[in-house]
Order: C-alpha cells, then structure tokens, then sequence
C-alpha cells in the first residue's frame, strides 16, 4: 500500500526532479517506509511506500522489468498473486522478488490490458513501456484505490490525493459548484470524475488512461476496462446459503495474506461483525485485534453491547471514544486528511477508529461495500417495492411492507418507495423544498443541470439495477473516506465484501434472496447464522460508525465555532445559504425542537474547506 504521483510533459519538456519530490511530500503519510523516484526526460514518477508483502527493500518502487524496458509505480495489492506467480512461472517468466509488485508488472508485460481481469485486489499503477513509448495508468474495478489527475499547460499530473496536484499546479484552482450541489442537497459526492476542484479529475473505477506519445494531435485516451453490467449478466448467482459463504469465506481468508499484523475494524453492525466472525470461528485466527469507537451505553450511536459479544472470543478489543472535545481538536487535521468535504462526521468516527489501530496493527479489514451489495440501506425496500410493482408482484409487495411494518415500525420504507416513483424534477424540487435554507439564485443555476443521482441513480427500475448504479454512483465515496482516514495514519484498509467474484455472484442472484419478509442482507445473515452472534444476526437498525453529533453541536464549544461560520462575510458571501434561515434553523436545534446536525456538519466542513483550499491560494 503506497501513494504515486507522476508529472507528464505532452510536448516533452524536461521534468524537474523537484516537482516530483514537491508532490511526494504531501503524502508522505501514504508511505513512511521507503521512497522513490524516476525521471527520464519528459517523463517524471514518484512513489512512497508502506511495507505490508515482502517487507525488505526487494519492494521499492519504481520497479524496473528485468529487461529494463518496463517501469512502474503501484499503489495497493494484488491478493491473489501468488497463484498469478506460479501461472507465470509455468509461462516462464522468473522473479527476483517475493513481491505482487513484480508480479503486477510480469502479468501486464504477459497480457497486457486483459491480464486485468485475472487480478483480486485494489490498485491503481503506472508502467512506462519504452518499447512503444506509451505510458498505461490504470485503476481498479470499483475504485477501492484512488487515482485523481490534472491536465495544464501540456503538462499532464497524476496522484493518490489531490494535495499533491494543488502543490504544483500553476493556476488557481476553483471551487466545483455542481459538487457543492450534490453535497448539499442529496449528501453524495464521488459519483462521477468529478471533485470539489474545477478540473482536477478522479479517473472513474474500472478505467485506464493510455498516453501515447507516438500520437502528436491526441496523445491521451481514457477508456473503461470494466464493465460490471456486462459481468453480472454472465455471472451465475447464488442459489443456496452454503456457496454463498464459502465464497465470501475465501474472499475474507485472502484479504488476511499479509507479512505485518491485520485487524478489522468492529462497528458492532452486520458486516463488519460478519468479517469478524468468519476470521475468527472459519479461519481459526486466535489472536484477532479489533478495533470499535463507542459513547457511553446511554448515547444512541454506541454499539458497545453488541461489540461486547465477542468478549469471550480470543484476541484484543480496543475501543476509543470520539467526542465533541476531540473533533474540536482534530478538526483541521481531519480536514486535511479527507481533502474535500464528507456530508457527516462518521467518516470522523472511522478517522478516530484507525488512529487508535496504528498503535497495534498495519492491516485493517473492513465491511465496507456489504450495503451496497446486499441493500443494506433501508431506501433499498423502495427500490424493491418498486420493482416488484412493475413485475405485478402484488401479493408479495403487500406481503413485504407488512413485514416491514411490522419489524421497523417505519414508514420510511413506503416513503422512499413513493419518492421513487415521483419524476426526476420532482424528486430534486422536494429535496431542495425540504431544505429552505439556500440561496434561490444557487439553486437555479445548479437544478436543471444533468443530474446523475437524480437521473440514473434514484431513477434505478429494480432493485439489481439499484445495486448495481450504486456500484457505479455511490459506493466511492465510501471508498475514499477509508482510503483517505487509514493512510493519513499509514495503515492498509482491506474490504472482503469487495472480491469481485463475490461482487458479480451477488448482483447476479434473486432480489428475494437479498430482501426478504422485511430484512435485508438476508443471504448474509442465513449464510452465517451459525456464527454469527443470534442478537447481530437479527439486527435491523443500522448505524455504522454513527456519532453522537446532534448532541455535539449543542454544546457551549461549538455553539461558538458555528455561529462564528455562519455570522461570517465568508460564509455569506458564498452565496449557497438565506442566512437568516440558517441562522433560524441552527436556533431550533439548539432548543431540541430539530435534529439538522448533517446540514450543520455540512455548513461547518463546507467553509472551512473553502477557506483552506480555495481562498488560500488566492492569498
């Protein structure tokens, strides 16, 4: 696990060495334990590394083919690359090393493009051919690995983090207001190529960018190399519990091959209980640490009753307790870390979880993406409802919300269904409705606009479809946040629930085996009930690394910071918010008469981000 970062001059003009060391050093954090660079005329490369396969100096980077013709830069793991090493050996093809570094290499020399498609891991890389004087930059299947870009002056940049890019980038860099749209209103962001940055790009998951130097009027092309609507159409789905487990089993039995310690990362919830148990009752681990933030058993966010079952089990639990005083305190840092704004602080609960494991292990294991998969979000009975609606399924719709009413106590799900079923325009006029806050003038120039989550995500006809686009629209936000909270502490976050065998089986069986009489996830939940501890198995609220932040937000301390955010020219003069109406909203939930901590985190991460990342360069 590393960072990369490279600098491309399109009209071959000498790279200084300095640039690339320059973009190295704002992510230094990505890799304490080596570093490296590779500069040949026009072509300039850096790589920080963290040591997890093959700890000894046999892994630095930029790797060099043997003959010398190849040389890359990766970021991530290949996990089944000791299997792609005997294939190659057989092919063969000899190793000087015991790295999936020179195994990546030796696949892509051997297949080219279509060896992708024999990989199981997260990556983004680079590998200059000299041959045919083409650079390939390719990110993986469902963007677990980040890889963002900036094209200026003929001078084409890439990196892991976007700090980097805005460390050498010669113009001013503006602030993206359709992004700021879609995290206000609907709380996404990372659903297209674009980020909070005009111009600076995040190469879409399953994509490559081709840079060919032999072609002078377009040297650059960005292609798709995965298509997971083609692949679930030819996958076979599972079709009993037991098949679904033992591959979700090997996807998690993979995941542990490492040469430092591995953890996960317990919230107390379904999957990442899942995780824990099958390592520790499949796969025999015995030394397990795990690792939970918690609140207090009278605080509504804290799951400590459901992480304390596995007390009895061998290993370590640590627990750590994120607080209004620490976000206070960690505020700017955690502002760094994530580089662009994240629509609540439970991506600040994940931050405080992995700063507490860096004192014990270097690998993390995780459940993200098992929503997704499973339609563990409980607007995903609106999806279902919808599509059993349009399949005159009648008798089991009525049969489903019944359960569901009867389980949740909800009309949630019936809520989402009826919004579902709404027009485009008229899902996005009732959110922004809903949210009288803004600055009509902002809303105008922003609503009529192409909408992905409006037009394709929450427009999804079935609830496939709807796994499905949240692979394509939803899931890399997710993704980053992880990326971006345990590099910032030097630590490799794993997601079995990511394997993409197990990612294309699942998409590709019967809805009723995901929802079913009300629940979701239910293959995962009949697939391992024997382990499962019977009080998760059954769990039916989700909560995730939730935090307290309604609370938070009403307390003396920040009652300050905010009204000093939201009383400031700054902040005004954003023109996003009616600021007597924020200011209006910010008094009820002082007095408990709403809950608007979301909108208030948002408002709060919103402007300190701009006047980091954007004002500052103006200064």
């Amino acid at each position: 696990m590393c960072g990369i970062v490279g600098k491309i001059s399109l009209d071959k003009q000498e790279i200084n060495s300095e640039t690339i060391k320059l973009m190295m050093q704002q992510m230094k954090h990505r890799g304490p334990n080596d570093n490296g660079t590779f500069i040949q005329d026009h072509i300039g490369f850096g790589f920080v590394r963290l040591s997890i396969i093959d700890l000894s100096p046999d892994g630095h980077q930029p790797f060099v083919s043997e003959n010398g013709n190849f040389t890359m830069i990766f970021n991530g793991e290949i996990f089944n690359y000791i299997e792609l090493r005997e294939e190659l050996i057989a092919l063969g093809y000899k190793f000087r090393t015991k790295t999936d570094t020179e195994v990546l290499l030796n696949a892509y020399i051997a297949w080219g493009e279509e060896g992708l498609h024999k990989l199981n891991g997260m990556w983004s890389f680079a590998v200059y051919n000299q041959q045919t004087n083409k650079i390939f930059i390719c990110r993986d299947r469902y963007g677990i690995k980040p890889l963002y870009y900036y094209n200026e002056n003929n001078n084409f940049y890439f990196a892991s983090e976007i700090p980097s890019i805005l460390s050498v980038c010669e113009q001013h860099i503006d602030a993206n207001s359709g992004a700021i749209f879609n995290y206000l209103i609907y709380d996404r962001i990372d659903y297209s190529k674009e980020t909070f940055f005009k111009n600076i790009f995040s190469l879409p998951h399953g994509h490559c960018i081709i840079i060919d130097f032999n072609n002078v009027s377009q040297p650059i092309e960005i292609k798709k190399w995965y298509d997971i609507n083609e692949k679930v159409k030819l996958a076979n789905g599972f079709g009993d519990y037991k098949d679904f487990r033992q591959t979700f089993i090997d996807a998690v039995k993979l995941r542990m091959r490492s040469d430092v310690p591995v953890g996960v990362c317990l919230s107390g919830g379904l999957d990442s209980s899942a995780i824990t148990s099958v390592i520790m009752d499949e796969l025999k681990v015995n030394n397990l640490n795990t690792f939970s933030a918690v609140y207090g058993k009278d605080s509504w966010a804290d799951e400590s009753n459901f992480i304390d079952l596995y007390n009895n089990k061998p290993g370590q639990r640590h627990f750590i307790s994120p607080s209004s005083e620490t976000l206070l305190k960690d505020i700017d840092s955690f502002i760094v870390c994530q580089a662009e704004p994240v629509p609540s602080t439970s991506p600040y609960a994940q931050y405080k979880v992995m700063e507490l494991a860096k004192e014990n292990i270097v690998v993390t294991l995780d459940g993200q993406g098992a929503d997704e998969l499973l339609g563990g979000y409980h607007y995903f009975f609106g999806f279902y409802y919808k599509d059993l609606l349009k399949k005159f399924k009648l008798i089991t719709l009525f049969k489903e919300i019944f359960y569901y009413l009867k389980i949740h106590k909800s009309l949630f799900a019936i809520k989402t269904f009826v919004f579902f079923l709404l027009p485009k325009k008229a899902r996005t006029s009732i959110k922004v409705a809903f949210m009288d806050y803004f600055n009509q003038k902002f809303i105008d120039e922003n609503i009529n606009s192409n909408n992905v989550i409006s037009d394709t995500l929450f427009s999804s006809e079935s609830l496939q479809a709807a796994l499905i686009n949240h692979f394509e629209y939803k899931l890399e936000h997710l993704l980053k946040w992880e990326d971006r909270n345990s590099m910032f502490f030097s630590l490799e976050a794993r997601v079995p629930f990511l394997d993409h065998i197990l990612v294309e089986r699942t998409l590709a069986t019967k809805s009723d085996l995901i929802i079913r009489n009300g629940m979701t996830k239910y293959l995962l939940r009949e697939s391992l009930k024997d382990i499962l501890p019977e009080p998760i198995k059954n769990r039916v609220d989700k909560k995730g690394f939730s935090t307290p932040q309604d609370e938070w937000f009403r307390t003396k301390e920040w009652q300050t910071i905010i009204e000093d955010i939201i009383n400031s020219e700054s902040f005004k003069n954003r023109n996003f918010y009616n600021v007597q109406k924020v200011k209006e909203k910010y008094q009820k939930h002082l007095n408990k008469e709403v809950n608007i901590s979301k909108e208030i985190w948002k408002w709060i991460h919103l402007e300190l981000w701009y006047r980091k990342y954007i004002d500052n360069q103006q200064k």
